[in-house]
């Protein structure tokens, strides 16, 4: 329903409002029915909103909502009856019962989800591929008042404007977040927040639908014909509740807002077409759902990525690559940037000279320009366009520098990177590769050190690799990059770079992997097997020494098992050795509880692993010292997997 680049009558804006009420209206009564389950966060009063700024909008046109999206969706879509199926829960819904009232997806480029702020950087990631492709195009996304409390709408806010993305941001100012009043938790203006960061803004108000088609059209032709981002004001009220029916505004302040609504006033100045329009409105809705009650409900959908495939077969693993693993990450991204056009770098400071923090994208900017861009230190955006870009079918592959990052884009990862595909039906793809370096034993300290990886083990629809020194990455990167299908996070402990493949192999052991793509490998002893160790990523050095002192001191002989998928997990190999030995002796550099270890020994038990003896050695459960010498207590190593080894033995 999206209109031209003229603002088209105001008549046919006033049926459309009228439909988005009634639809709205209906939804409400449906809750109260138990007909509707969840939560619904209706328009009412806010319908022209949508409408003023859909009416600007061409074909081709992309649009980003929230959780009182309803309006913009059929103001964009004009798919009522997707909508009212998908609100009740059915499989003829537009996203097949998945999604809800918050979680909308159309093809004709309409995206919602409710987590505030969260849609911003992934609309300016739509708008950077806009960009990229050189499309006449634009990007909307719809923010309340309320939302901009969140750190994400600013850092948006910036690299749109430093990077002049055809974004048009608009703001529904309805004067509440929640119950709470605008009054009480914004400070400033907020046309001079986005003048502050020299993005040209301007208002209009729903109480004067046509001043505001106008300013609407003004706005979107701007950031159309300048590609540059815009803000739009619509000061707005919400006539219901935020949600359902808990409204504890003053009945009076509401009440008049009633007597100041478009629609009420429609109806006293035009009895007759206001008339038909909510007549209309009531058949059509009416229509919607009768025959959304009538359709079948959703079937269980398939199994994500969660499932992993059979263990492959053992091969030798090739040790003969005499270079550093840096090198051969390096080689790897521009081998595959040279296949796949699709392929961004995002990141802090990746560019030439620099070449990011451990050197992993040096010389890339210079061969590939325009396809490594550096970023402000704004993480939740930079996952945030890396999930727009995915969206649009780039292929994002964004550095986050240091894990202990990770938790400031926690909210695109969980909320958005995971859910897309799941929640829109299975109608998009998130190819998006996030790599960081993960880890200790450099004297970073508490906040530049940590293992934070368990945190985002077995989020669904995400895979996560662990890199280790003794399968060359350039390989992973190969696989994962002819593959990818959604988010992948891959772990490269901080000392992994600097390794080579060539180092020697411990006197009595042998190497081999499975052949899959992202592989196990062994460290296999000659001597039958006493004891498995199970470790990843930075630990595999560790659990190598102290495998031979083991064996050259101790006379115990421990097979190491290194898998490189921690998630989804193929517990086969574990399996396997563990049978052959009985005992499982864990080990991860960071805190032990609820970590890897303790999933991978409950699959064991699935797996019908039988009895085992276990021990676990991990770091200890207090930050990571800076001290060289606090910090060698605090981090498992040798000496540590050593001792918890002799503990089956002697039973301490």
């Amino acid at each position: 329903m999206a209109g031209t680049d003229a603002p088209k009558g105001l008549s046919d804006l006033y049926r459309k409002a009228f439909l988005i009420r009634e639809t709205e209206l209906r939804l409400l009564e449906l809750f109260t029915q138990d007909k509707v389950r969840g939560t619904i966060h209706a328009c009412v009063g806010q319908e022209f909103a949508g409408l003023a700024v859909m009416a600007a909008l061409r074909e081709g046109d992309l649009v980003f909502s929230n959780h009182r999206g309803h309006g913009h969706f059929i103001a964009k879509t004009g798919d009522l009856g997707g909508l009212v199926a998908e609100v009740m829960g059915k499989a003829s819904g537009v996203c097949g019962g998945r999604g809800g009232s918050q979680h909308l997806h159309h093809a004709s480029g309409f995206y919602s989800n409710g987590v505030q702020g969260g849609m911003a950087p992934v609309a300016a990631g739509m708008a950077l591929a806009l960009k990229l492709e050189g499309s006449e195009s634009v990007c909307v996304v719809f923010i309340g008042d309320g939302t901009l409390g969140e750190g994400a709408v600013y850092e948006t806010l910036n690299v749109a404007s430093k990077w002049d993305l055809p974004l048009l941001v608009v703001v529904e100012d309805n004067l509440y977040a929640q119950s709470t009043p605008r009054s009480q938790t914004l400070a400033g203006d907020i046309l001079k927040r986005a003048e502050a960061f020299g993005i040209q803004a301007s208002a209009g108000s729903t109480r004067d639908p046509a001043g505001l088609v106008e300013t609407a059209h003004e706005a979107v032709s701007a950031v159309r014909s300048r590609r540059k981002p815009r803000l739009l004001r619509i000061d707005t009220y919400r006539l219901k509740a935020h949600s359902k029916g808990d409204d504890d505004r003053d009945a009076s302040e509401v009440r008049a807002r009633w007597d100041e609504d478009p629609l009420t006033l429609f109806a006293k100045t035009d009895k007759a077409k206001a008339s038909a329009f909510a007549a209309e409105a009531r058949k059509l809705v009416d229509l919607a759902v009768a025959k959304a009650a009538s359709s079948a409900d959703p079937e269980p959908p398939r199994p994500g990525p969660g499932q992993p495939l059979a263990g492959g077969r053992w091969v030798p693993t090739d040790l003969t690559c005499d270079r550093p693993v840096v090198a051969l990450m390096v080689e790897a991204l521009a081998r595959n940037m040279e296949a796949d056009p699709r392929i961004i770098l995002l990141g802090e400071d990746l560019a030439d000279p620099y070449g990011g923090a451990f050197k992993v994208t040096k010389g890339l900017s210079t061969k590939f320009p325009g396809r490594v861009l550096n970023t402000p230190i704004s993480e939740a955006a930079i996952v945030g366009l890396a999930n727009g870009l995915a969206l649009r079918g780039r292929r994002p592959v964004v550095e986050i520098m240091f894990g202990d990052f990770l938790t400031l884009a926690a909210d695109q990862l969980v909320n958005h990177a995971s859910k897309f595909r799941y929640m829109y039906d299975d109608a998009v793809r998130v190819p998006l590769v996030l790599r960081t370096p993960m880890g200790g034993r450099r004297g970073y300290g508490p906040t530049h050190s940590q293992c934070l990886e368990k945190h985002f083990l077995g989020v669904p629809d995400t895979v996560m690799l662990a890199l280790h020194g003794r399968f060359d990455p350039g390989k992973v990167y190969d696989a994962l990059f002819k593959d990818i299908e959604g988010p992948v996070i891959v772990i490269e402990d901080k000392l992994l770079y600097g390794l080579k493949l060539t180092r020697p192999v411990p006197s009595g052991f042998s190497y081999e992997n499975t052949d899959e793509p992202f592989p196990t490998s062994r460290m296999r002893p000659k001597a039958r097997p006493d004891l498995t160790i199970l470790c990843y990523g930075g630990m595999l050095p560790h659990a190598e020494a102290a495998s031979e002192r083991l064996f050259d001191e101790h006379d115990l002989a421990a097979e190491v098992i290194a898998p490189i998928r921690l998630y989804p997990f193929d517990p086969s190999a574990l399996l396997e050795s563990v049978r052959a030995t009985g005992r499982l002796l864990v080990v991860e550099e960071g805190v032990g509880f609820a970590a890897f270890g303790a999933e991978a020994a409950s699959r064991l038990l699935e797996s019908g692993g039988g009895c085992f003896q276990l021990k676990r050695a991990a770091c200890r459960p207090h930050p990571v010292p800076s001290a060289s010498t606090l910090e060698r207590q605090a981090l498992p190593g040798a000496d540590h997997i050593v001792k918890a080894a002799l503990e089956f033995r002697y039973g301490e």
